[in-house]
């Protein structure tokens, strides 16, 4: 009898769900709505939970699309799972959203089209944001799960907010936020937590945040911005991040500091010569100098010491010396900053020989068919139970872990018995040991860069932590700002653990670094990153074509967002000539090595966007080099041009041209002024020892030159004479400007000393 009523009570729940899901969803009449409002917008929803007005109130503006009805809500699970319903309908990942909406206090309840359970979202209504947190769901489990031993509901994912928001001049994927001078719009997260994202629609996106099962479901939060116009978004954005305790991305993007040029250590650092780096960055009219992990700290090639954090012999004294070090470069006039890897672990540190750790990341897991024994003279194959299909086959990321053993393969069989063949054990120095039947491990998740002589950490374990506690240690010696390198070494999913892996590190450094640069970015890293990221260098002869296809691409994206790109990593390279086979210096250069025009051409385009660039100077080339007096003056003439206001928005019009060159000149009133200039061939080439750069200005020619590698003399012919060419010169000409091109083309190069 009791069975016969509960059968009739499922099927009569199956016909609900059924018909409910048809006639309550997206397509019912317009009905009463429910007003969100505060000091800067009003949001409209219907008691069929869908957006129906989102408007700015300065301006009048509406926000939303009407193209098509959106719910603020949706519920994801992964299948049905009451078993009549089950059996009507297919058994996948299925989006529900929300078809009821009624307000209790401050708390929205959301139904959906099975009515198997709500949610309750709060919503904290601010001047400026209005924010929507998951708080529960409720479930009355007799009626739907009293059969079922599992938790509920079998919610997967929930989207915390949605709305279809029409398409403006600007949009910034970073942000999530679509904008113009009549309106701002932004959802956004105040944790790492959320999956922050966008669908791009015809005329409109949908702006949403989800939360994962997981990750954090309850308790998940994002927030609804809507304000006129950029600068009142960013002091909403700013009040948002004080009241949730966020980074201070806002603060950092309004600093004259941000755009301030860096000038990056590199090479061989020792601290008894930074009296003699400091003299080379002052010459160059730098505030900013970042100094890399492995100055202060043992590393080897390619991080192969990452997470052990050793004080370098240099540092006997550890913090004391580095402190030191640092207020020099503070007395200065410059502010320091730490360039990390936070997320690595080398093959060379303790955390992997002799004895792998557990908390090393795996990418694919398996688990043994068969005991490993630590003898390591017989085994050559190794035998899982799950598919293999698909392994990694790079040669030097075939590694597997099991235990704190690491072992290199071969290959492996793609049909069952599932082995990996060519098996060696103790792999990286690790030690060979026992692995019992059972005993679940996997492939260890390598750096994708260089020859991987560093993996990385699993971000769900205390790993994170434990080695960020180590960098902060250092950081909070004295340095002001950050670089977070190597982001994008974090496991699945990558939106969460790439800002979260960031933050946990962020947290413990004191002072909050002012800004922070990295090599990833993914929505709540917009706080931490207000300096985006840096590009690897390029060789000189690439140099600016580099400088076009990369940052000056960027550029205009990342200002979407709000945010300046780094125009750098531009490396400090030497001439370099190409040898004879008896062993001399033959007549061709290899390389031209960095010269003034190339890293002119770079600061150019960098102020043209409002943006930095940072320079790699080791000590030992800034001493050898023989054009660095020239370089470091380029540097610093732009330098003091854009602090003094020289570069104005009439000068950046011009500098966006990728297809122009353009030149500073003192204007002999203590400032500056532009002048466009071509670079024309000497003696034949443009690769010859002499650069030569072409301008006009008040009706006369004048041709920039210098030797690239030492010194010579530049015969043009009677009845010009010879140039002396070495350093930067000036000269100037009344000759017609083709006329220039050929003398300097059909010039000789004299008495060239390298």
């Amino acid at each position: 009898m009791m069975k016969a009523k509960r059968e009739r009570e499922l099927c009569v729940l199956a016909f609900v769900f059924a018909s409910v899901w048809s006639s309550c969803g997206l397509c019912a009449a317009e009905c009463e709505g429910i007003v969100l409002e505060n000091a800067t917008f009003r949001l409209v929803v219907g008691t069929n939970a869908v957006a129906k007005s989102l408007v700015v109130k300065a301006t009048g503006e509406e926000c939303l699309s009407a193209v098509e009805p959106i719910s603020l809500f949706t519920a994801t699970q992964d299948r049905p799972f009451n078993n009549e319903i089950k059996l009507i309908h297919l058994n996948k990942r299925t989006v529900y959203p929300a078809c009821s909406l009624r307000r209790d206090g401050d708390l929205l309840i959301a139904g959906f089209p099975h009515r198997m359970y709500e949610a309750k979202v709060r919503v904290k209504v601010e001047p400026s944001y209005i924010a929507f947190e998951l708080v529960d769901f409720i479930c009355d489990r007799k009626t739907t799960y009293d059969y079922l031993k599992m938790d509920i509901p079998p919610v997967a994912s929930f989207r915390v907010l949605q709305l279809p928001v029409a398409n403006r001049l600007h949009f910034g994927d970073w942000l999530n936020v679509s904008w113009d001078d009549k309106a701002a719009v932004c959802v956004a997260a105040s944790s790492p937590h959320p999956d922050v994202d966008h669908e791009t629609h015809n005329g409109w996106r949908l702006l949403f945040a989800e939360l994962a099962a997981g990750v954090r479901l309850r308790g998940g939060c994002a927030a609804l911005f809507a304000l006129p116009g950029q600068e009142a978004f960013l002091d909403a954005m700013d009040v948002f991040e004080r009241d949730y305790g966020l980074p201070r991305g806002v603060a950092s993007r309004r600093s004259s500091l941000l755009e301030e040029p860096i000038f990056h250590l590199s090479g061989k650092v020792d601290p008894k010569r930074i009296d003699d780096i400091l003299a080379y960055a002052v010459r160059g009219g730098f505030r900013l100098m970042t100094f890399d992990y492995s100055h202060v700290v043992v590393e080897s090639y390619s991080y192969g010491h990452c997470g052990d954090y050793d004080w370098r012999p240099e540092y006997p004294n550890g913090a004391i010396d580095l402190k030191a070090v640092l207020d020099k470069v503070k007395a200065a006039g410059i502010t320091p900053g730490f360039h990390t890897l936070h997320s690595h672990i080398g093959l060379e540190s303790r955390y992997v020989a002799p004895v792998a750790d557990p908390r090393l990341n795996k990418t694919r897991r398996f688990t043994l068919a068969e005991a490993l024994p630590d003898d390591t003279n017989t085994l050559s194959e190794v035998a899982v139970y799950e598919p293999t299909a698909d392994t990694v086959m790079f040669p030097s990321c075939r590694v597997l872990q099991f235990g704190g053993e690491l072992l290199s393969y071969e290959s492996y069989t793609v049909k069952p018995p599932y082995r990996f063949l060519g098996v060696k054990r103790g792999a990286h120095r690790t030690r060979p040991t026992t692995h019992p039947k059972g005993e679940v491990g996997g492939i260890l998740d390598l750096s994708e860069y260089g020859w991987p002589n560093s993996c990385y950490i699993d971000q769900n374990t205390d790993l994170q932590d434990e080695v960020a506690a180590k960098l902060a240690s250092i950081y909070n010696c004295g340095f002001e700002y950050v670089y977070l390198d190597g982001s994008e070494g974090v496991n699945r999913p990558f939106n969460y653990h790439v800002a979260n892996a960031q933050y946990r590190y962020w947290r413990l450094l004191k002072p909050e670094p002012l800004f922070g640069e990295g090599a990833a970015r993914t929505h709540f890293g917009w706080h931490m990153l207000s300096g985006a990221n840096a590009f690897d260098s390029f060789r000189p002869e690439e140099f600016k074509a580099k400088i076009v296809e990369f940052p000056c691409a960027q550029a205009p994206i990342a200002r979407q967002d709000m945010t300046r790109v780094d125009f750098g990593w531009w490396y400090y390279w030497m001439p370099e000539y190409l040898e004879a086979e008896n062993g001399e210096r033959s007549a061709g250069l290899k390389t031209v090595g960095t010269q003034p025009d190339m890293w002119e051409f770079g600061m150019a385009k960098a102020a043209a966007w409002d943006c930095a660039a940072a320079v790699m100077l080791p000590l030992d080339r800034l001493r050898r080099h023989p054009r660095t007096d020239d370089i470091l003056k380029t540097m610093r003439s732009w330098n003091d041009a854009r602090r003094r206001g020289f570069v104005t928005d009439e000068w950046k019009r011009r500098l966006r041209d990728t297809k122009k060159e353009h030149h500073l000149l003192l204007d002999g009133k203590g400032g500056y002024e532009l002048v466009e200039w071509e670079q024309i061939s000497v003696a034949g080439g443009k690769d010859t020892p002499v650069r030569a750069f072409l301008y006009e200005k008040e009706g006369r020619r004048h041709v920039v030159y210098w030797h690239v590698a030492g010194r010579g003399q530049l015969d043009l012919g009677l009845p010009y004479g010879i140039l002396d060419a070495e350093a930067m010169e000036t000269w100037p000409t009344d000759l017609p400007h083709d006329k220039v091109v050929r003398l300097f083309a059909d010039a000789k190069i004299m008495e060239e000393t390298r």
